[in-house]
């Protein structure tokens, strides 16, 4: 097992490196320069100050190896379009709001969309299997920021339960994570309810029944084992999507995240906060890639034979 997450660990970091290494190649080609926008008013002596800090002005393939010289030195530079401020700060200023809200999203997908997938695989009622449907569908066909309208004007304008706006207590919480958590609840449930039907007919099962081993019994030992592999793979990726935030619902409910952060990034051309992200955004995927391959070789050694 040592071996295993010792490969993959690896595997990681040389991914996490090619990844940092084309965003700077591929972010220096876009058209455009940070002066163009919110810093096109500072002095000469100001912009001079900023391009020789991170030799702006000397060949793409210096400015690279600057870059992973303060990068390895843990030193992520500061912001150029925020005038100095630290790319620390700006992370952790937004990341925590971001990461609540999505941790949020993420329990409550795990927790909805493997409870209807188990309803409508053990149910032989074709009216739950239906409703069950009829979920999935839903959250495949209607976008997350058309549910959180929905979400706002129902609960929040109509009835008045729940607050749209900011991240002050706990109700702050269930509206954006609801909305961010339709789509992976209906992805998530229809996985679970194949998988399971599925392993419900397997060979093993009859044996475990013919043994005198009760239904429940067999379920919990070995079809759900089994069946909830997909749903851990699909879980990985998802939960270092919902970590990074949405823009879209971070703006809908006004909440301070990190999703803001990164899109006025790409659209100021700054360059030190898209490298800080993309690592971070990408930092998360691989590690939560990782994170699923030891679970589900711990589910199923036979994963680490493969």
């Amino acid at each position: 097992m040592l071996k295993y997450v010792l490969k993959r660990v690896g595997i990681g970091i040389v991914t996490l490196f090619a990844l940092m290494t084309i965003t700077f190649f591929l972010m220096h080609m876009i058209p455009g320069s940070p002066f163009a926008g919110e810093l096109q008013g500072l002095t000469v002596e100001a912009k001079q100050q900023i391009i020789d800090a991170y030799q702006l002005d000397k060949p793409i393939i210096v400015q690279y190896g600057t870059y992973l010289k303060n990068f390895f030195s843990g030193n992520l530079g500061t912001s150029m379009a925020r005038k100095g401020l630290p790319i620390v700060t700006i992370i952790q200023k937004g990341l925590p709001n971001t990461a609540k809200v999505g941790l949020t999203a993420f329990c409550t997908a795990i927790v909805i969309g493997v409870f209807l997938g188990s309803v409508a695989a053990f149910s032989k009622s074709g009216f739950i299997k239906g409703l069950a449907a009829f979920i999935a569908t839903i959250g495949v066909s209607v976008p997350s920021f058309l549910f959180a309208l929905f979400l706002m004007y129902v609960f929040g304008v109509w009835l008045g339960w729940l607050p749209v706006m900011g991240l002050k207590s706990w109700k702050h919480f269930i509206l954006p994570s609801l909305a961010l958590a339709l789509s992976p609840i209906s992805m998530i449930s229809r996985l679970t309810r194949s998988s399971l039907t599925e392993e419900l007919r397997q060979d093993y099962m009859i044996l475990a029944r013919s043994k005198g081993t009760s239904y429940v019994q067999a379920i919990w030992r070995h079809a759900l084992k089994n069946a909830i592999i997909p749903v851990v793979t699909y879980a990985g990726p998802l939960l270092a999507t919902l970590l990074t935030g949405s823009f879209v619902i971070e703006s809908m409910f006004t909440i301070p995240g990190i999703g803001a952060d990164f899109v006025a990034s790409v659209s100021g051309r700054d360059y030190t906060l898209i490298m800080a992200l993309t690592i971070l955004y990408g930092g998360l995927v691989i590690a939560a890639n990782i994170l699923t391959d030891i679970v589900s070789a711990m589910i199923d050694p036979r994963i680490r034979l493969k």
